[in-house]
């Protein structure tokens, strides 16, 4: 089991986080970080040995990233390129490599049902070492990449309210985050055993209850099945997620990431990276 979270955004402990994740989606420029912050964050990864991946982003530094853009396919395809590309050679100067890519806020969910703007991403997340895997939800993003023959890992997120159709609950509304940092752990357990159906458990609906499960405070059957094997498009997984991503972006975070880990731990998870690093030369540029 991996545990993901956000880094190089300026606004959370990374050095502690990566004490406590084994994958790090590290900002590449566009909505957050810098040249220096990714170089920081690759060289304490390496020595926490905790996996680096491309978190790529529309161009919207301003907002953060998190308002959808009408990008025209090529110029996205360039864009995440060049964030991947500077991103892939700090990382190779600081002895490992970009080993999976997930896209940012708006860009995130606009790739679960645009296909233009998913095949641009996918078209620009590949480096040297060959076509990244790509880390996400249900959605177009992971069903094109399927079909390209690239590896996909489905992502779960526990502190985030998610909707009867499996999506994630917009911040915007009542129940989209969580803050009960004993719920969130539980809930990361669920995620990485059952899978986001549990979390829509009997027709109620996250956050009816205020925590994401039934009014028994138990978990659904679970209903589903692969991302794409016989469930209906948008509905809740019932296929364990291979990741649990813990937002960083809140006061306390390095605290719930590690009851999050504690949590998963002592479900008997053997938390490591979905796709590990690999030592690099960073004079040739070879892994080891």
């Amino acid at each position: 089991m991996d545990l993901n979270a956000d880094l190089g955004e300026e606004i959370t402990d990374d050095a502690a986080l990566l004490g406590v994740v084994t994958s790090a989606n590290v900002a590449c420029g566009y909505h957050a970080g810098s040249a220096a912050i990714m170089r920081a964050v690759c060289e304490q990864a390496v020595a926490a040995g905790v996996a680096v991946g491309a978190q790529v982003s529309y161009d919207d530094r301003a907002r953060f990233g998190r308002v959808a853009l009408d990008v025209e396919p090529d110029v996205l395809r360039e864009q995440v390129a060049d964030q991947v590309g500077l991103l892939a050679g700090i990382a190779r100067a600081a002895g490992t490599r970009v080993t999976y890519v997930k896209p940012h806020g708006a860009l995130y969910h606009r790739t679960l049902d645009d296909a233009a703007q998913a095949a641009a991403v996918l078209a620009g997340s590949v480096t040297d070492d060959g076509a990244l895997p790509v880390l996400g939800m249900p959605g177009v993003l992971l069903d094109l990449a399927r079909d390209g023959g690239r590896r996909t890992v489905l992502e779960g997120f526990p502190d985030r309210g998610y909707t009867p159709a499996g999506r994630l609950v917009p911040r915007s509304e009542p129940g989209a985050v969580l803050d009960d940092d004993a719920l969130v752990a539980a809930r990361a357990v669920t995620l990485a055993t059952r899978g986001s159906g549990a979390l829509v458990a009997g027709g109620e609906r996250d956050g009816e209850h205020g925590n994401g499960q039934d009014a028994t405070g138990r978990g659904g059957d679970g209903r589903g099945g692969d991302v794409r094997g016989g469930v209906a498009p948008g509905r809740p997984v019932g296929r364990a997620v291979e990741s649990v991503c813990v937002h960083g972006d809140h006061p306390g975070a390095v605290a719930r990431a590690r009851r999050v880990r504690a949590a998963l731990e002592a479900a008997g998870l053997d938390l490591r990276p979905f796709a590990p690093p690999s030592a690099v030369d960073g004079r040739t540029g070879r892994t080891g």
